[in-house]
């Protein structure tokens, strides 16, 4: 069977239209709504550009595509990120040692708190949010710290007409400061000390559709989260939190998320204008050390 035959899109999967056929990587989706497997691909090579545009492809689709068995350098790592775009140096994680471009997502055996343990996408209150975020597995626990995927294209789809002409003239407003600032609770009151860091520069607030078109796929995906979005412009606080509370429960519908078991060398490129993730923080007195490298987006509209 080709890669063409073997790579179309199933019934239900995003959009509903099946993939135009990749002839240089295999891709498999992994749920209906959101993630896929993509094989083929040796990220510690150089990546052709046909190659690049067929995972661009894959990415946009899914949401999020997954590459095991990786055997990554902190240098091949970047040079591989760097074929999707300028790489964000991380403001508050900290880096690993001689590479900025690489933020230390860990937790410790004597750690309770995990990094990323919200439901949420990456920089969203960057006025140009993130464009995705390469997060490569050093080492995680036997059983447990799995990562939650959610599909916001499929979040958006399944609302009414009614709501999704409100929410079309909506904008909301995010923020950096109280999840990474000096008014953090989690700061104040967990163990991510040393772990998170900068609070001074905690100073990102912007404003983006609470639907957005998706620059590449053309589809329409709900942009608000539970981590970094404050509110809706111009509304009052409890009607912001009536509104977002509802959209928070509905986007995590069981049937638009896919669960990803890590393995030492596995690599999650998700799509951070169309998804949303979450870390589970299951695995007490066990350590989890990924490396991770955002890649910087655009404007949304």
């Amino acid at each position: 069977m080709s890669l063409k035959q073997q790579d179309r899109a199933p019934a239900g999967a995003p959009g509903g239209i099946a993939a135009r056929g990749y002839t240089h990587i295999a891709v498999r989706p992994v749920s209906p709504a959101i993630g896929a497997d993509v094989e083929g691909v040796d990220l510690s090579r150089p990546l052709a550009a046909v190659v690049v545009e067929e995972i661009e492809q894959a990415l946009a689709q899914h949401g999020v595509v997954f590459f095991r068995d990786q055997e990554l350098t902190p240098e091949q790592h970047i040079a591989a990120a760097r074929r999707f775009g300028e790489i964000n140096i991380n403001r508050f994680f900290r880096a690993v040692e001689g590479h900025p471009e690489i933020a230390q997502v860990s937790k410790d055996p004597n750690q309770s708190s995990n990094i990323g343990g919200t439901w949420h996408t990456d920089h969203s209150y960057d006025v140009a949010p993130a464009k995705g975020s390469l997060l490569y597995a050093i080492e995680v626990p036997e059983v447990g710290g799995d990562t939650v995927f959610s599909s916001m294209y499929a979040a958006y789809d399944a609302l009414s007409d009614g709501l999704k002409a409100t929410l079309g003239r909506l904008r909301a407003v995010h923020s950096s400061r109280h999840v990474f600032g000096y008014e953090s609770r989690g700061l104040a009151e967990g163990d991510l000390k040393g772990r998170i860091l900068n609070p001074e520069l905690a100073t990102q607030d912007a404003v983006h559709p609470v639907v957005v078109t998706h620059p590449t796929s053309g589809r329409k995906a709900l942009f608000v989260n539970p981590n970094f979005t404050i509110g809706i412009e111009g509304w009052a606080a409890a009607e912001s939190k009536a509104l977002l509370d509802f959209l928070y429960a509905h986007a995590v519908r069981p049937e638009f998320t896919c669960r990803f078991r890590w393995k030492p060398g596995s690599l999650a490129f998700w799509d951070n204008r169309a998804t949303w993730h979450l870390a589970l923080n299951d695995y007490p007195g066990a350590r989890r050390l990924l490396h991770r490298i955002t890649i910087e987006g655009t404007t949304l509209n």
